[in-house]
């Protein structure tokens, strides 16, 4: 079977409400929780949540964009010591100096959060009448040994009510678990495959969902795996450069959704490796590439082909390796958005 076609069958599991883990290998999925047992004892116990980051971010005019953010620790910036230097925060001021508008934050992600709790942060998020939501979930599915097509689903189902309360959405995939360091050779490359599949069959299921993914993967190619400050003390959350580059590869896609930056008015270049693929080849290589987007597309005016839906590959970030210097140098001081006190 090839990994298109798996994810598929992943996704369509999901849908049916099937168990989907054969689909992975029961075998594979007890290694991967065993080692995810192993990583959380090397890692120790998690300490206090990070502070959350409400409010209004954006010296604008105008009438804010809300942007919700949802998920777990990834989402609400586990280790961080500042509300200004966790993802949501980031995110906010990005998209209201992109937007030339200002954005109000709806931080409602948790550490610890499974999807599972998905449900519970979409009713929360909702009452504040969101534009768009970026969601971070998964790696917490793993340690819990939540059924991966259990995990597809429940976030299918946040998506869609996100959707029917017209809220664009976009998620951040499955990061790849092959690049944690508790997690030691030879099961890292077992670990990357499911990750992996994991990731696309995400894919296919936001987007027949009606929202957007991007890939993280190792969230900028080989920095997480070469560079050491991109790790926060534990080994296995991301530090607040770390942070700042997952923030870097969303903002794009974020602001894409909601109409704004100079990104959303670029059309697909074939020389840059973008194109309109079958949802399934789309997503497959969506996840080996960190950064890059994947949404609905239309071909001659139809919305599905013969092999299903027919999807966009959007690499938006313009430089997939940029320098990690330059990064913080653009992230580091989200106070200087802040108009308003949080």
């Amino acid at each position: 079977m090839t990994k298109a076609r798996a994810a598929k069958k992943l996704a369509q599991a999901a849908a049916f409400g099937g168990g989907g883990l054969g689909l992975i290998g029961a075998t594979l999925y007890g290694v991967l929780t065993a080692e995810a047992r192993y990583a959380r004892h090397v890692i120790g116990p998690m300490k206090a949540h990070p502070a959350k980051g409400d409010g209004l971010y954006g010296r604008y005019p105008g009438h804010p964009i809300t942007l919700a953010m949802i998920g777990d620790s990834s989402a609400a910036g586990y280790g961080t010591s500042s509300p200004d230097e966790t993802p949501g925060v980031l995110l906010a001021c990005g998209l209201a100096e992109l937007a030339k508008r200002p954005v109000r934050l709806v931080d409602v992600s948790r550490t610890g959060a499974k999807s599972n709790d998905l449900a519970g942060q979409v009713d929360t998020a909702l009452l504040a009448g969101p534009h768009v939501a970026a969601i971070l979930i998964g790696v917490n599915d793993v340690k819990s040994q939540m059924p991966p097509s259990t995990s597809v689903r429940l976030l299918d189902g946040a998506v869609r009510r996100l959707r029917a309360a017209n809220c664009e959405v976009v998620v951040g995939t499955c990061p790849d678990l092959g690049v944690v360091r508790p997690i030691m050779p030879p099961l890292r490359q077992v670990a990357r495959s499911w990750s992996q599949r994991l990731a696309a069959a995400q894919t296919i299921s936001v987007v027949e969902a009606g929202g957007r993914t991007v890939s993280m993967g190792s969230l900028l190619s080989e920095a997480f795996r070469t560079n050491p400050s991109m790790w926060g003390p534990d080994n296995f959350h991301p530090s607040v450069t770390g942070y700042a580059a997952a923030a870097a590869a969303l903002l794009p896609s974020v602001a894409a959704a909601v109409g704004v930056g100079p990104e959303s008015f670029v059309h697909p270049e074939s020389f840059r490796g973008e194109a309109v693929l079958p949802i399934a080849e789309a997503a497959v290589q969506a996840a080996r590439t960190a950064g890059t987007e994947v949404a609905a597309a239309k071909v001659a005016g139809n919305d599905r082909g013969p092999r299903g839906r027919w999807a966009q590959l959007r690499h938006r970030r313009r430089h997939p390796k940029a320098d990690v210097d330059r990064v913080e140098e653009e992230f580091a001081s989200p106070a200087d958005a802040v108009p308003v006190g949080k």
